[in-house]
């Protein structure tokens, strides 16, 4: 089982690469593994520094709110 948190493309590389936005931590990430193309405000599912799969906004939305309202319990641990 995997956790993978939406990450918003920022930048396209070349070589199959892109610069993400994953809750506002920027990273070089390989988009290699996806078919299709992308552009910059996509989505992505990114598991070790590798695309996963590209999700509509709304998903990406979604995911990051359950994200954000896990951290905040946590922190009140």
């Amino acid at each position: 089982m995997c956790l993978a948190i939406p990450s918003k493309v920022v930048k396209i590389e070349e070589n199959d690469f892109a610069i993400v936005d994953t809750m506002g931590s920027k990273r070089k990430i390989s988009t290699m593994l996806i078919n299709e193309p992308i552009s910059i405000g996509d989505y992505l599912l990114i598991h070790v520094g590798y695309a996963m799969q590209k999700i509509n906004e709304e998903e990406a939305e979604e995911s990051l709110k359950l994200f954000k309202e896990i951290g905040s319990k946590l922190d009140t641990i």
